[in-house]
């Protein structure tokens, strides 16, 4: 590849952009008006603006995207996560004007993208899925009817999406009706499709998905699992690999369906196949996320591999090196995501203006960030901030180490989940593996955060950023509102007419 454009902000176009730069691939960034200033903007080997801050005018502007790309000489395109990285028409339309689309084929990507279709496939393949709906609908009366004979209790999906969004759990006859309008007008508001199907709910699962890479010579490895079962309004907030709760038999076993899952779908590049687990063992295939997943770390951490970098050359038309009998998990590793949210009101996101940043060092901590101090969290974007990645030689070491560095990361000027995550890792239900997709409603929800995360600490840690000092304990990053310098960003330039 000659030259790769990131479609895509923050935290995953800079990690993207870090593979690139070590691959020898030029790299273009492109940016709304609100991200002049951005990490991955000052990264990137050129930087594009192509639009203002609503996303469908930036970043989910293919039109735009592709001219661009076109214009700057970019061969390949790699959209990261979320906005087009799982939208076939995008994939498509890649193909159409012989860009390389960093990620499986768009006929793959339409099959996994349509959650009816997606079943019925896997069911005529012998793959275990969640009892439910074949078909999608929006008539409430039909819809009443397949919920009460399937009984109660049944999870409402969107069919058009994921994420979350159109999703709802109905335990009684009563509510049938106002719940299945209610996901109907979200999942109309989210995806612009109001079809919906049921499942039958299961009790505290467990969310366990398995990493796959699959080249386009019909060679398809997993490499191990994820679980991803501390979630809040169903989506992940904290995931860890190994799985305490999988055999070495079990995790062979699903193991194998992943792999069957990929190529049963014709799908190619990284993806992850998602499993829920119940509490007798019985797993049961829940989907796949057609792109790298933003717990992928852990996964590097514990297996070695460069994620990212077998992405693209894999897209490449390279033949995996990988081979499954050889590959193995070391050690533990958690991923905890960093939100601009307020734990203490149902997580409510919080734009604003980050004033002081201090991120925790040290062996075996890995922070991927899109942030600094001075720069401003936008309502326009999702309000993750960064990943906070710990590895250790077992779980104990690095829930500690987890614990520790979360209690180190000083984020000020916003509320953020930094102290949330901390009493998370400590609490002993965590700590003995006893974790569910509920677990956060069970344990935490009247949280609030602990005596030495209070106002005071910040107040001191602010005046010391503000004083160029260091506050008790604390490494100071920098001043509280730092300027971009391209002495600092390592990359390729040189003063005009000098050399």
């Amino acid at each position: 590849m000659k030259r790769i454009l990131v479609a895509n902000r923050g935290e995953i176009a800079l990690r993207v952009m870090k593979a690139c730069r070590e691959m020898g691939i030029p790299t273009v960034a492109v940016y709304s008006t609100s991200d002049k200033g951005s990490l991955h903007v000052q990264f990137a080997d050129e930087a594009v603006c192509i639009g203002p801050p609503p996303p469908l005018e930036s970043y989910l502007n293919i039109d735009k995207i592709l001219e661009t790309a076109k214009e700057r000489g970019a061969d390949a395109i790699h959209p990261g996560y979320g906005f087009l990285a799982e939208n076939s028409e995008f994939a498509r339309r890649c193909s159409e004007e012989k860009i390389t689309f960093i990620g499986p084929g768009h006929e793959a990507m339409r099959l996994l993208g349509n959650k009816v279709e997606s079943r019925k496939t896997m069911v005529k393949a012998g793959i275990p899925v969640i009892p439910g709906m074949m078909s999608a609908g929006k008539e409430i009366a039909s819809l009443c009817k397949e919920a009460t004979d399937m009984g109660l209790p049944v999870l409402v999906k969107a069919a058009g999406g994921g994420g979350g969004k159109g999703m709802r759990i109905i335990r009684e006859e009563k509510d049938l009706e106002d719940s299945l309008s209610a996901c109907m007008r979200e999942a109309k508001s989210a995806f612009g499709d109001d079809t919906i199907y049921l499942e039958r709910y299961i009790e505290r699962p467990r969310h366990i998905e398995f990493q796959i890479l699959a080249d386009c010579h019909g060679d398809i490895v997993h490499l191990f699992e994820r679980e991803c079962s501390i979630q809040r309004r169903y989506q992940k907030i904290v995931e860890e690999t190994p799985s305490v709760a999988l055999s070495p038999e079990l995790r062979e076993e699903m193991g194998s369906v992943a792999v069957k899952v990929a190529r049963t779908a014709g799908y190619t590049n990284a993806g992850t196949v998602e499993f829920l687990l119940d509490e007798s063992g019985e797993f049961y295939f829940l989907e796949v996320n057609a792109r790298v997943q933003v717990e992928h770390p852990i996964t590097e951490a514990v297996v070695g591999v460069d994620l990212v970098k077998q992405q693209i050359r894999i897209a490449s038309g390279e033949k995996l090196s990988l081979k499954q009998e050889e590959l193995r998990q070391r050690g533990h590793a958690i991923e905890c995501r960093i939100y601009a949210e307020d734990p203490e009101n149902n997580f409510l996101p919080c734009a604003g203006k980050i004033l002081y940043v201090s991120q925790p060092e040290g062996p075996g901590i890995r922070c991927d960030s899109g942030i600094w101090s001075g720069c401003e969290v936008s309502v326009h974007y999702d309000p993750i901030l960064s990943k906070l990645v710990v590895w250790d030689e077992t779980r104990e070491q690095a829930c500690k180490r987890m614990a520790a560095a979360l209690r180190r990361y000083a984020i000020l000027g916003i509320r953020t989940t930094t102290s949330f995550l901390a009493d998370v890792m400590e609490h002993p239900a965590f700590l003995e593996g006893r974790t569910h997709t509920g677990f956060i409603p069970e344990h935490f929800a009247d949280w609030k955060p602990c005596e030495g995360d209070g106002p005071e600490l910040k107040v001191a840690l602010l005046a010391a950023a503000a004083l160029g000092q260091k506050a008790p304990g604390v490494k100071a990053a920098g001043p509280a509102v730092e300027t971009f310098s391209p002495w600092k960003m390592g990359t390729k330039w040189r003063i005009g007419g000098q050399s």
